[in-house]
This record gives structure tokens, sequence and C-alpha cells, in this order.
């Protein structure tokens, strides 16, 4: 080994708390977070710095500044034998390190391992290098392996195994201003040029279909339709969608797919009342499919007159009380929801022609099912209500699709194999909250729908407030700087060694830093950041040859499978 490489050596600890080392370097070479490793026998240690403490061997020697008062020769030599460094490291992976006979006959060579032993005494502790980055985390020539970003210290780029990441929901966090959009552009961008999954974007706030402005440079930020024309169709909401000058494919909802689940979903929005809930399930039982339809065409106050001479009346069956009478239902509870349904009746994207929303859905799933990526802009839709309400609804419909695709492909084997599918959900505590945990189609995605080739990519600036449970199941979580407790908390529940990523964590680099952690990752670690510029496209699209043969599929070919 280099002695240049060497930075302390193992002084003490447990396999259960950390590993302390006596530094041997000045201390500002490493910084909390740091990937060393302990050159043990038989085991290399991959391990995190998690501490830096100050010490001496006598503290008469820290109290008193002797280097004025003698030799500046014999101060430096006390310096560093009576006041010293030690940090702390955390142990994560082990590796047995292969004899020379076997590296010389390119047997194969074990794989890191949890660790479940420690080293010896005095064993030298060093920086990672990159062959130790590539024993963990896997070369950049690998084919679906994405540079997330590079080591703090060294440079050394650190990348993500695509082909696992969308295997389990993962999600992205971070405080308001840290990146997260720009960390999500780059992860969609390495999902679609490695053809790893599909990719269905919900779009809230109109950031990645586009060319925009950046506010806070002013300089232009790449949409991704710009790179991918062809492999990513824009959608947006209504007759004739607009969204930065630029025309978009039409989406429509159908009245009859609304559900009343999803009006309860919008509980908070509507201002609903406690007697909803039985409204609601009084019209589905009468109408079906159809309810909404229905309540849309009574007419609140309506009445008739019952005798000749015209005096008596009573409230027509077309009105909303005459409705809420036959079905046994408080007149004022079943008033108050249709005024408050109002705000939905006069969305012009929600039509009675169920065959033309259809055909709208009908070819997003087509395009998703076939390899292709699609992106869902709500142009100015932007408020919770709509976003609320569209994406539960498609989510709901696409996942039908799925799980009917995947039912068929497991009872018949000459079926296709689905094509994973990883749905993008912005602001997604506001549809994955506890209170809305049953009443979404998230949770059971996140929980079930893996063996249905369907995850998500969760994007959300508080975590805390996302029910434990979806948490839970996010397989792969890369997080910018949070400062709330809870929101920490929340990113690193269910994980192990969570007290030492906690530091590590709330001391990120704003815009700059983003900690890997979770089970799509081999272990945690903080890395800078790429940037979203364009030598980021420079470098991702340079081997754009190596793309499969599906993802080289031209225009024609997917007109064709879509019957156009």
């Amino acid at each position: 080994m280099n002695m240049k490489e060497r930075i302390g050596y193992v002084v003490g600890g447990t396999l259960r708390s950390n590993l302390r080392v006596r530094l041997t370097c000045k201390p500002d070479t490493v910084q909390e977070g740091s990937f060393v490793v302990i050159d043990g026998t038989p085991y290399l240690f991959y391990s995190l710095v998690t501490d830096l403490q100050l010490g001496s061997t006598d503290p008469r020697f820290a109290d008193e500044q002797f280097e004025q008062r003698i030799d500046p020769r014999l101060a430096q030599m006390l310096l560093g034998q009576t006041l010293y460094t030690n940090i702390e490291i955390m142990p994560v992976l082990m590796q047995e390190t292969a004899p020379d006979d076997q590296l010389s006959t390119g047997d194969e060579i074990s794989h890191p391992i949890p660790v479940k032993t420690i080293p010896e005494h005095h064993s030298i502790v060093r920086m990672a290098h990159q062959g130790d980055i590539e024993a963990i985390f896997g070369s950049v020539e690998k084919k679906g392996n994405f540079v997330v970003g590079t080591t703090r210290e060294q440079d050394l780029p650190v990348c993500i195994d695509l082909e696992k990441f969308v295997k389990r929901s993962s999600g992205i966090f971070g405080a308001t201003g840290t990146g997260k959009s720009f960390l999500t552009r780059m992860i969609l961008a390495g999902l679609i040029h490695e053809n790893q999954a599909s990719v269905f974007i919900f779009d809230m706030h109109n950031e990645y279909a586009f060319d925009r402005n950046d506010p806070d440079t002013g300089g232009r930020i790449t949409g991704l339709t710009s790179k991918f024309k062809g492999k990513l169709q824009a959608f947006g909401l209504g007759a004739s969608p607009m969204v930065s000058g630029n025309a978009l494919s039409s989406l429509m909802i159908a009245e009859s797919d609304i559900e009343p689940e999803d009006i309860l979903l919008l509980s908070k929005e509507l201002n609903l009342r406690e007697t909803t809930d039985a409204t609601l399930n009084a019209l589905f039982s009468s109408k079906g499919t159809q309810w909404f339809t229905f309540f849309e065409g009574l007419e609140p106050g309506k009445r008739i007159t019952i005798d000749e001479e015209g005096e008596k009346t009573e409230f027509a069956p077309d009105s909303v009380e005459g409705w809420a009478r036959d079905a046994g239902i408080h007149p004022e509870a079943a008033k108050a929801l249709h005024t408050r349904l109002r705000k939905i009746f006069n969305k012009d994207y929600i039509i009675a022609d169920r065959q033309k929303a259809q055909d709208s859905l009908k070819t997003i799933i087509d395009y998703l099912q076939n390899g292709r990526h699609v992106v869902l802009s709500f142009g100015n839709y932007e408020s919770d209500l709509d976003y609320l309400l569209v994406a539960n609804i498609l989510t709901r419909r696409i996942r039908e699709a799925w799980v009917k695709q995947t039912n068929d492909y497991n009872s018949h084997h000459d079926k296709p194999k689905p094509r994973s599918l990883v749905i993008t959900v912005e602001e997604a505590h506001k549809l994955m909250t506890r209170e809305m945990a049953s009443q979404t189609i998230f949770s059971t995605i996140a929980r079930e729908m893996r063996k249905y080739f369907v995850t998500l990519l969760v994007v959300d600036q508080r975590p805390s407030q996302i029910y434990d449970e979806v948490m839970s199941q996010l397989g792969t979580r890369i997080s910018g700087w949070l400062g709330d407790d809870a929101d920490i908390s929340a990113v690193l529940s269910g994980l192990s060694n969570k007290d030492n990523l906690r530091g590590m964590l709330a001391h990120l680099q704003e815009k700059e830093e983003v900690l890997l952690l979770g089970w799509g990752v081999p272990m945690p670690l903080p890395v800078r950041s790429r940037r979203y510029d364009d030598e980021f496209w420079r470098t991702l699209l340079k081997n754009k040859g190596k793309a499969s043969a599906a993802d080289d599929a031209n225009e024609a070919d997917l007109k064709a499978v879509l019957g156009f």
C-alpha cells in the first residue's frame, strides 16, 4: 500500500459500536462521512467516518500552548506524540482479501458482505481508492450503472445500479431549494437512456418536459423531451393543452372513472363533511359507475306541485333533495356534497364521453407497455385538487393494466413479460399521508406492486408526512439536506446504524451533496452530486449506440404498434 494513502491505525472499539482510529495525518484530511478502508487480515473493512475527536496523553499538554516557549522542531514532535486526533469509523461491509495466487489465476474473488467481525489492533486505515469504489458500487463502464455523483475527497465516480433501482420503490428527498428536481431529472434521464424501465411522470409544476428558465441563475434548464425525442411523449389535461408554448397530447378523464374514494381523497380541498362517505356510498350503490354523471345532473331545490290547485309542492325526483329523500339520505348532507362537487363538475378535462377519454388513456398505457415514456404536465391545473384527483385515477387505471398483463404472463407462458414501470410522483406527502393511505392507490403500489413490475419514485421535501408504511417500502433513498429532525428520522427509518447516519444527513452541503441510502445501494455514502448541465448530457449520451434494440425502434414502428 502506498504510505500516502494511510491515514491511521485501529486502536480500539467494538463490533456493536464504532471503531476508534488514531490519525497519522492532519485532521482536515478526513471529514464526517469519508469512505475509508481498514486493511485487516484476512478481510478488508469498508467503513464510514462518523466522528472526529481531539485527545492528549496528558490534559496539561492540551491546556497549555507550549509551541511558543520551546524549539519549533521539538514542539512539532510533542504535538505528534502528546496531542493527537482520533476518528470513529463505522464498518459497514467486509470482503475477504484474495491471496496472490488467486489474483494471478483469475479465480473468483469473494463479494462484500455485512460486517460480522472486527479487525485486530493496529490494522492500517486508508482512504478508499477507485478499486474500492468499484468493488462496492460497480464500474462506470458496466451497462445499467448510472453515476449519481463523486466521492467528496477523491472525486471518484459513484454509481447506482438502475436495474436494481427499479425493482423496488424509491425516494428522492431534500428541503426546498436543495436541488431535488435536478437530481430527479438526472435519475429519470438515466432510466430512459439505459432503457431499464418505462417512466411515467406526474409533472405537477411543469418542470420536466420542456426547456425552461432557471429562476436562480437565469440560464436555461434542459427538458427531457429535448434530449429524448421519439422516446418521451408529453401529455396535458384538457382539450388543447399548452405548456411553455409547446402543444401537448390531450388527456381527458371519463366521469365514469371517478370513484367515491377519489372524492374522499379531496376531503381537505373540498372541505367535506363527515356525512360525505354515507352519501357517496348511497350514490354508488344505486347508480354504479354512472353515479358522478347522475349526481351532476340533479338540480338543487327543484320542486314540483302535487295537487290540482298547485298549492302543495315537494322536491322533484330529479332534484338533489328528492334523490336524498328516496335514498334515505339527509337532504342537507346531499345538498352540501353537491355544492362542494361543483369544483369538479366544472373541470373541462372531465367529460361524459367515456370512449374519447378511454382513447387517450389507452394511448398512454400502450406507450408505456411498448417501451416508451410519458410525462403528464398539469399546465394551468396546478391546484392540489387537480393533482390529487388526476394522479389517483390515472395510477389506478395503469395499475389495473399491469395487474392484468402480469396475470396473463403468469398463466400463459407464451405471453410477454410486463415491462417494468416507474411512476414518478412529486409532492408525495399530499397523496401518501396516514389519513389518505386507505383512499389512494399509491400505498397499494408501494406495498404490493413489485410483483406486478410497477414501482414508485416519490419526490418530496417533507418525508415525515408520508405514511410510515410507504416509507418502509422504499428500497433506495437519495436525500439532500434536511433541516427538520422529523424529516431526517423519516428518511432513516428502518435502516441500521441510523444514529450514525443522522449527523451525515444533517451536515450535507445544500445543492451540492446527497446521501445514498437503503436496499438499492450496497452501503450508505455521502457524495457530491452531479451537475445537471451540458456536460451531464454529453457524458450520458456519448454512448448512445449501446442502447438496446427496443430503445432504437423508430417512430414508424411505434405507430404500427399503436395502430396509427
